[in-house]
């Protein structure tokens, strides 16, 4: 299955458990995804708002994806309102876009690409974010290279 549609309320998780609005999906649906629970997912509401995700472990044996709140605010809804949702299985199985700056210091430099490439698609995703966060490109290279130093020795 490449996607999955469907009708539910915006629930929220208990605030020890982080507060965060999500969409809940059964365990039925994620087995039919082709990684199963490691399969990155773009989800659609209601036609207006579309991003991509991941599946979190909801605890009863069943999952669900995060609902920002930025995203509540551009639909309009709150806690209890019902959506319509489209899950789409993201061609990109690291489930995002690579940046320029990676990607470059990866063609250029064979032992940085050797240990990006042997990171968990979880680290790989880290790395990124952080490197999204820094505008300047010498902090974004400086940035991935301690990253990776780091992932090295602590494999070592």
């Amino acid at each position: 299955m490449t996607t999955y549609q469907g009708q539910q309320t915006i629930k929220q998780l208990e605030k020890r458990k982080g507060g965060y609005y999500y969409l809940k999906i059964e365990a039925s649906i994620v087995e039919q995804f082709p990684h199963k629970r490691k399969t990155r997912l773009i989800c659609e509401i209601n036609n207006e708002v579309s991003y991509r995700c991941g599946l979190n472990h909801l605890g009863d044996g069943n999952f669900f994806i995060i609902l920002a709140g930025k995203y509540l605010k551009a639909l309009d809804k709150e806690l209890g309102d019902g959506v319509d949702y489209i899950l789409k299985v993201d061609p990109n199985q690291l489930g995002v876009d690579m940046p320029e700056v990676l990607q470059v210091l990866l063609d250029q430099d064979e032992e940085a690409k050797s240990i990006f490439n042997a990171l968990t698609n979880g680290k790989k995703r880290s790395l990124i974010y952080s490197i999204l966060k820094i505008k300047d490109i010498d902090k974004q290279v400086k940035k991935t290279l301690d990253f990776l130093s780091h992932e090295t020795r602590k494999n070592s």
